[in-house]
Order: C-alpha cells, then structure tokens, then sequence
C-alpha cells in the first residue's frame, strides 16, 4: 500500500468562460483557480506549486508569479510552460511525480485565453490593456512551428498539415471518402452531445453527423477533407484549473471521498518536430508508444478503460488513437466535447477535459478515464490514467521517446529541389472563404524514395477534379520547377 502522504489526488476544478470580452487571460485564471479551490476549502492558500500552461494570447511577465499574488499566496515554485496541446497531462503527471516524492504538497495547474477578446480588439483597432506583458517576448505565430520550407507551400496552420495525415491515413485503411467522413462525422456529433451537457463549452448545442458532414456556407470547406465543423475553434475566451495533493492532505482538510479523485501514471513521447521529415502519415508512433505504455504502466487492458477523452483538434487524431487500442466507433471519446464544440483555447484544452473527467469519475464509482493530449501538428503526445481507486504503485509519467523511435520506419530525405517522376504521398486542397480552391500542396516520393512537397494550382481545375474524385495517393505524376524555384505538381 502506498503511503497516503505520497498518493496524489485532485480535490478541485474550476472553469470560467467569458462570452462578453470582459476580462484578460489574467482575470480568468485567478477566477478558475479560485473556483478550483473553493472545492477544497484552505488548500488553495497551502499551494506550494504552480503550472500555468503557456498562454498564447499574451505574454505576460512571469505570469505564474502574478497568478500568485492575485490569490494572496506564496508558492516556492511558479512556472509557465512552453507551448503544446499535450502540456496539461504532462502537467498534471509530473505534478504527481512530486507529489509522489514528497517535493510538493498542494499544487495548482491551470491556463486560460482571451483569444476571441484579442481578435475582437484587432478588428475594431482597440488597444488592450493587458499585463504586464513581458518586455521581451515577441507574438508567436504559426511561422514558429514550422519549417521556411513547409510555410513556403502553404503548409503553415494546422488547418493545412492535418489534412495530410486524414487522408494518407483514409488510404491506408482502405475507406471511401464517404466512409472517413461518415466516420469522421459520427465521432464529432458525439462531440457535440458532451459539449450541449457542458455549460463550460463555447458551443454547446448538439449536432447531428449529417449536419456536421453536409455541404453549406455555414460549413464550408477549409482544407479538403475538412469541412468548418470538424476543426478546432480558437476563438474562445475560456480557462481551466486543477488543484492536486496527496490523499492524506485531502482527508485533513474533509474532503468528501467522492470528491477525490486519483491520479495514475502516464507517459509521453514526441514525433520529429519538421513533418516533413517523419516516416509516414499514415500514423503516429509516438501516439502509440504513448497509449499503449498508460495503460501497460497500470495494469490496465483498453477494455478495462470505461471514459476516454482523445484529443480532437482534426479527426484524424481521435480515429488513429481508437485503433491503436481497438475501441469501437461507439465509444465516446471526449468528456469535454472537443476543440470544434467545447472550444479550444490554445493550450490548455486539455485543463478542461481533465475537468470533465473528474466531474463524471465522481459520479461513477469504481471507474477509470483515459486522457489523451497531442499538440502542434501530431508532434507532442501524453496520456495519463484518472481513477476514483488508488492506484497500485507510485505514479510517474514515463518518457517512453525510445519506444517511439525504434517503432519508426527510415526517416526520407526531404528534397528542396528536384524535377522528375513522383509518386503522390498524400495531399490536401486549401479553399479560400468563397470555397474556391487556392492551391494544393501534395507530398510526393521520387523513385529513389525521397521527399517532395509541390504544389497543384487552385485553377488547374483538371488536376483538382482528379484529387477529388479519385484516391490520388500512390498515383505518379512528375515535379516541375517553376518560378522563383517553387515546385508544380502535373499528373
């Protein structure tokens, strides 16, 4: 058994959301954090530890050190993380990694945006009086995430990557287009049913898988297959907050026992930062390695897993995940209600979706939630176990990068120039607000195997008409190049 001062639990967990444009990403992190702590009357002022995860809509000075002084604490430790959609989990193991080890007593994780406040500004050319902001930070944008050379074929927002990895993946396991859609489709309105019973949710109403699959101005294309109401939606202004201690802090301070909940081990692993570079597209070994080590850490089979929430920024993530442990369409795989529906806030998403989950585990005795988080386009994965047991040994979120690795095939080299036969690889289509085509980058192997990306013209209509209408990928064609070295896709 382990010791009680060494098994950490969630006591607390607050959301906020703001609809008016009221508050900074500053105001609504204390309020979430706060609400988190009224869970567990006096241990918010006992926090030793705070994890902001990287807020994108500004960058404040130190802000996990202003968090602090807005809730009257002193923390020894007040951190904010770098950028990635899988931060919280990872947040939230290695918070329980300290705890399990006795360097931590109470800790707080935690994250909020203003995203739809900061647009909202820009468009109407209204400063904002935020801060105080970090006197040398510089605005991300997607340009940071990508390489010069995937920005200069438009393979820049995750909007345009996804789409390779949806269709190169709908090749490999032989389904129509229809059929990915459908499943595609079926999976997202079960989205919608969890955000319409979640009154944090930005969109919470549902939709049904033929809304969510038809063809409408409301739902246009925005880079093919994906459609407006199967991406994520960063225009929200919502946060999130977890307060963690151990069992035996938990039990001091009267916390119900159905209120705690238990935190089980993880694990996490990244794919090669450049896409481009990858092995294949067809899946994700560091997805695997991810998924299978959580459970295999806790003894767990996929079957035992009773609530799951997949990371759904694309469809493409949540549909490789459930393969990878065999979990039928069926299965809802979001507690929160994904990015299109509940909203997604940048980063810190997946803050909300461990909420979700601890909200239904407390009411579901003896059940366990699996909770699966991946940022920046496939790149960074972590997945961790939530249970209303103790678990059977001492946490820990394991590094599991050399699993990943070994299970990946011979990275291709990636060429910048090259003229000649290609094969398609996979490819996506780029529309503009008025749902005509602007251009069509295809990722393409030369016979001797390396890489290439090009591009199809939004008005070679020909050469469009046979991306859709047929499954293009594994048909050759050859590579021009053209002005200012830019590479052209013919078939």
């Amino acid at each position: 058994m382990i010791d009680p001062q060494r098994i950490p639990v969630i006591v607390g967990i607050g959301e906020c959301i703001d609809r008016d444009n009221l508050h900074e990403p500053r105001v609504l992190l204390a309020e979430a954090a706060r609400l988190a702590g009224a869970e567990a009357p006096g241990l918010l002022q006992q926090v030793d530890s705070i994890d902001v995860v990287a807020i994108m809509s500004c960058q404040y000075d130190k802000i996990g050190q202003l968090l602090a002084n807005d809730l009257g604490i002193a923390p020894a430790r007040a951190e904010e993380s770098v950028a990635g959609g899988e931060k919280p989990v990872r947040l939230l193991g290695e918070v329980a990694e300290r705890i399990a080890a006795g360097t931590s007593q109470v800790a707080l994780v935690c994250g909020a945006e203003a995203m739809r406040t900061r647009a909202r500004a820009a468009q109407d050319g209204m400063p904002l009086n935020w801060g105080p902001v970090d006197p040398n930070a510089r605005q991300l944008t997607a340009l940071d995430f990508v390489t010069a050379h995937a920005a200069r074929y438009g393979l820049v927002q995750p909007t345009q990557v996804y789409p390779l990895y949806e269709n190169a993946t709908r090749h490999a396991w032989g389904q129509t287009l229809e059929q990915a859609q459908r499943e595609s489709a079926q999976i997202w309105s079960q989205n919608a049913d969890a955000a319409s019973g979640n009154s944090a949710a930005w969109l919470g109403k549902p939709h049904s898988a033929d809304q969510i699959m038809e063809n409408s101005d409301s739902n246009r294309m925005i880079a093919y297959p994906y459609r407006k109401l199967m991406v994520a939606n960063p225009l929200v202004n919502q946060a999130g907050a977890i307060l963690v201690t151990s069992l035996e802090r938990a039990r001091a301070a009267g916390i119900a026992p159905n209120q705690i909940i238990y935190i089980w081990s993880g694990a996490r692993a990244n794919e090669p930062q450049d896409f481009l570079v990858r092995d294949r597209f067809d899946h994700s070994t560091a997805q695997d390695a991810v998924l299978n080590s959580t459970l295999a850490q806790s003894e767990l089979e996929p079957s035992e897993i009773d609530l799951v929430e997949f990371y759904s920024c694309f469809p493409t993530v949540p549909k490789m995940a459930r393969r990878t442990l065999g979990f039928p369409l069926e299965k809802r795989l979001s507690l929160a209600g994904g990015l299109t529906f509940f909203g997604g806030p940048a980063n810190n998403y997946m803050t909300h979706a461990l909420a979700a989950a601890v909200r239904e585990l407390r009411d579901r005795e003896g059940q366990r939630a699996l909770i699966y988080g991946q940022g920046e386009f496939v790149t960074k994965h972590a997945a961790i176990v939530l249970a209303n047991t103790p678990p059977k040994q001492a946490p820990q979120m394991l590094n599991v990068q050399a699993d990943a690795d070994a299970a990946a095939g011979p990275q291709p080299r990636l060429l910048e120039s090259y003229q000649g036969a290609a094969t398609i690889e996979s490819f996506t289509i780029v529309y503009d607000r008025n749902g005509t085509p602007s251009q069509a980058p295809v990722v393409a192997r030369t016979p001797n195997g390396e890489r290439v990306v090009a591009l199809v013209r939004g008005d070679d209509d020909a050469a469009i008409n046979v991306l859709l209408d047929q499954d293009p990928i594994g048909r050759g064609g050859h590579v021009t190049v053209e002005e200012k070295g830019l590479l052209r896709f013919h078939f």
